[in-house]
């Protein structure tokens, strides 16, 4: 080996262990910095000049544990979107024994009824009826516009999110772009690449997705149902908000947005939906699944609740078709408009004095020509017997079995109470996946230790190159002074 091969040789080796020392202190500093990729210098001999030469900067990163912990992110967050949706559909329902519950007004209406029939002329029983059946209505009422709030919450937060989905595509192909031609120019793209990650962690959080690399360090980002989110162009994902969302109106009927990726409707939700598993799909589920079951079968308790007073029933003035106690804003139970009924449920005007009606309507029959005898307690008796009497309901899921009004309303809170808990379940075991995952990489994040030791190898590969250096100096000026 010829001097000037070896002074080559040398001088690379210093470059080499001056840049791998710089990218150990880039990974000392960043320690503790989330999102980032312990970095290395890639090396190889040169084949024409002798030496080493550096080749790049490797980014050390397990691809298959940051896919698996982006889709255990998708889960959480879905899991975590429904369990808070039913805990506030299950608030407003409420439990027995909460005050203004639909069980506790249901029970205070009963005991209201059983009190007036022991003294069927004192007025002051009757308009405890009347106020405790008002409300049962306003009970009934504030649950279904409960109900219609939380949709139009999550209807507006589907098109918050859907915005935010489309910035971090943008953000991702401008990223892509960047990356293309910082390797193509020779220059590291480490940093615009952990940034990507960090990116791609956070739309995992709306849609599932996993990145396929392509050429030049660019990648492509496809959601786990396979629609094409980023393929060297970002996908255009569309939704329009509603500002009023009622009862009746679903993404199943029209009357409410659904979500197209770049002009295509796609199903937002449900095992056939390209974006299944996520917060984004998990809210479409609350907006037009978890709500309007919830819906439907608080409308079947109000009907149940109408049915119950309607002829033939406990009061014998009533003819079918004849408004009840209970109505639908002043008219008799319509099968064809039972959406909402919840919401629509008031007390008969003919028994409340405050609408030109009369107390004694509640002992007599609302339909009674004139008051009849006041120790009459009958009507009362048979309305307390119609509250109780086993029946099947006709509308909704809470099961065939005949039961009382109690019996279904409490069907009613525990079906909502056990989705809920199926949902507590899910995000726990979501929580779990996603914990045990982060810390399995952050176990592969920078190594302190590791580097530290890898700086004491440079330092003295450092030294060794200088010392060569150092002696052909020495062997320079011998020659020349000979």
């Amino acid at each position: 080996m010829g001097i000037s091969t070896a002074l080559n040789n040398a001088l690379s080796g210093l470059s080499a262990t001056s840049r791998t020392t710089e990218v150990i202190s880039t990974n000392l500093a960043n320690a503790l910095t989330e999102g980032y990729s312990t970095r290395k210098v890639t090396l190889s001999t040169s084949d024409i000049a002798g030496g080493v030469r550096v080749l790049g900067i490797e980014r050390q990163k397990d691809q298959a544990l940051v896919a698996d912990l982006m889709l255990a992110t998708s889960e959480k967050a879905g899991a975590n979107t429904r369990a808070e949706f039913l805990q506030g559909i299950e608030r407003a329902i409420g439990l027995p024994g909460e005050s203004q519950s639909l069980s506790d007004s249901l029970a205070a209406f009963e005991a209201s009824i059983v009190t007036a029939a022991t003294k069927p002329e004192d007025e002051n029983r009757l308009n405890a009826v009347l106020g405790r059946a008002t409300e049962l209505t306003e009970a009934m009422k504030s649950a279904s516009g409960a109900i219609q709030d939380a949709r139009g919450r999550v209807d507006s937060e589907i098109g918050q999110l859907v915005s935010e989905v489309n910035v971090a595509l943008d953000q991702l192909a401008k990223i892509n772009r960047t990356v293309v031609s910082a390797n193509i120019s020779g220059q590291s793209a480490a940093n615009l690449m952990d940034q990507r990650d960090q990116i791609l962690a956070q739309l995992s959080e709306a849609v599932p997705v996993r990145s396929v690399p392509r050429e030049n360090g660019a990648i492509a980002v496809f959601t786990t149902g396979g629609a094409i989110l980023l393929d060297g162009t970002a996908a255009k994902l569309e939704f329009t908000t509603s500002n009023v969302v009622a009862p009746h109106m679903t993404g199943d009927n029209g009357l409410l947005s659904g979500l197209t990726i770049n002009g295509v409707a796609v199903p937002p939700r449900g095992d056939g939906s390209p974006i299944e598993g996520g917060r984004l799909a998990a809210l479409f589920d609350a907006r037009d699944g978890l709500a309007v079951e919830a819906q439907r079968n608080l409308d079947a308790v109000a009907r149940d609740l109408m049915e119950r007073f309607e002829a033939p029933g406990p009061d014998p003035t009533l003819s079918p078709g004849d408004a009840a106690l209970f109505t639908d804003e002043g008219a008799a139970f319509d099968p064809a408009d039972e959406v909402g009924l919840a919401g629509r449920l008031s007390i008969n005007a003919l028994a409340d004095p405050d609408q030109g009606g009369e107390l004694w309507r509640l002992r007599d029959g609302l339909n009674a020509g004139t008051p009849g005898p006041a120790g009459n307690s009958d009507l009362l008796l048979a309305m307390g017997e119609a509250l109780s009497l086993p029946q099947s309901m006709a509308s909704g899921d809470l099961g065939g079995s005949a039961r009382g009004l109690s019996d279904h309303i409490g069907m009613l809170v525990s079906k909502i109470g056990q989705e809920r808990l199926t949902q507590d379940q899910s995000l726990s075991f979501a929580n779990v996946r996603h914990a045990e995952l982060s810390e399995m990489q952050a176990r592969n994040a920078v190594d302190s230790d590791d580097q530290m030791q890898r700086l004491l190898e440079v330092e003295q590969a450092y030294a060794a190159n200088a010392r060569l250096i150092e002696t052909i100096n020495t062997m320079m000026d011998s020659l020349l002074r000979i």
